[in-house]
């Protein structure tokens, strides 16, 4: 280890003594980390059996009838956990309370996944102009920083947009999200051969990462994978 990572070590070991945490979800001490380990386990883990494509679960890891009716435009999907209690109120601390604490939390587990090629470059899910001054970050950037760098691998942060600044997805019927996401991406990369790896925080319907990859194998990607921390299942 070095000296800095030894010093850094030590500083964190100084200040669990003083200044113990508690746990966000039970109020447990915890340490440095967000949750006790008691809570970290309880998290809902998504099942290994899903589809490959968007990650609901599958008997036999087969594709989903929806994707088999009409595939989506992205390749592939995987993600750590189903989006329910309390893993929710984790996500939703990061995207509304702005605990940035629980983006350190996540993006370490979103770090446990292991694409099964080498991406050319990592690309958060771009936040409207509008929504991004109101919220003050992009939550899906928080979480890929740390996968960029585990990965060694190029994070995309500027030459992708989201032009227009649509209703919430979380507003509307899941039946009206596609339509209202249309071309609210717009991308100044040439992307021909390259592979993106998609990061978010949780796929519903997936209509948004259908479109976000629409617009990138629109500019030459060749293959487009979402790395995502939650799946929502279907009621």
């Amino acid at each position: 280890m070095s000296i800095a990572g030894g010093l850094k070590n030590a500083v964190r070991s100084a200040a669990n003594v003083l200044l113990p945490q508690d746990c966000f979800l039970c109020a447990a001490p915890s340490g440095d980390g967000l949750l006790c380990p008691a809570c970290a386990a309880s998290l809902p883990r998504l099942t290994e059996e899903r589809c490959p494509l968007c990650a609901l679960p599958t008997p036999g890891s087969n594709t989903c009838g929806a994707c088999l009716k009409q595939a989506p435009h992205f390749d592939a999907t995987q993600a750590v956990f189903r989006y329910e209690f309390p893993l929710d109120r984790v996500i939703q601390s990061l995207k509304y309370v702005h605990r940035l604490a629980s983006a350190d939390f996540l993006g370490r587990a979103l770090a446990q996944l292991v694409p099964p090629f080498r991406p050319d470059l990592i690309l958060p899910v771009p936040l409207a102009p509008p929504r991004l001054a109101e919220r003050g970050f992009n939550q899906a950037l928080e979480l890929a920083r740390p996968l960029a760098r585990l990965l060694d691998v190029p994070l995309e942060t500027s030459r992708v947009h989201r032009r227009r600044d649509t209703a919430p997805q979380a507003s509307l019927p899941w039946k009206e999200r596609k339509q209202n996401i249309r071309h609210a991406f717009e991308c100044e990369l040439d992307l021909t051969g390259k592979t993106v790896l998609v990061v978010d925080d949780v796929m519903t319907t997936g209509a948004t990462l259908d479109e976000l990859a629409r617009t990138l194998k629109a500019h030459g990607a060749a293959r487009v994978e979402n790395f995502l921390v939650a799946r929502a299942l279907r009621d």
